[in-house]
């Protein structure tokens, strides 16, 4: 799937790095505790959470993460935005929970990341 139709199956606006929504993406993980995410061990293209503070952003970039979705209408500040810039993370915003973004994705063929 492509950044680009995720973002249109949860009607997500683009905050950070709109030009990386051409590429490809296979897995997701989803959580508000980026601990939980690292302690995983696998490598997700997508980070989905509605932890709002630029250590997302940090764990993504850690995570080879090509984007991070913010979940519940959480919309990202400008140091977390500039940080995903320079690191070339996408971010999308939705207004979706996080229960239903993932149900969504994983209906549409996104994986979970392992």
């Amino acid at each position: 799937m492509k950044i680009l139709e995720m973002r249109e199956l949860l009607a997500a606006r683009t905050y950070a790095c709109p030009d990386r929504t051409r590429e490809d993406v296979a897995a997701a993980a989803a959580s508000d505790m980026l601990s939980d995410v690292l302690a995983m061990g696998g490598a997700p293209d997508v980070l989905i959470t509605g932890l709002l503070n630029p250590q997302v952003i940090r764990t993504a970039v850690l995570m080879d993460a090509r984007c991070v979705v913010f979940v519940r209408g959480k919309v990202p500040g400008p140091a977390i935005v500039e940080l995903a810039e320079e690191s070339g993370v996408c971010v999308l915003g939705t207004d979706m929970p996080m229960y239903q973004v993932c149900g969504v994705l994983h209906a549409h063929g996104l994986a979970a990341a392992r």
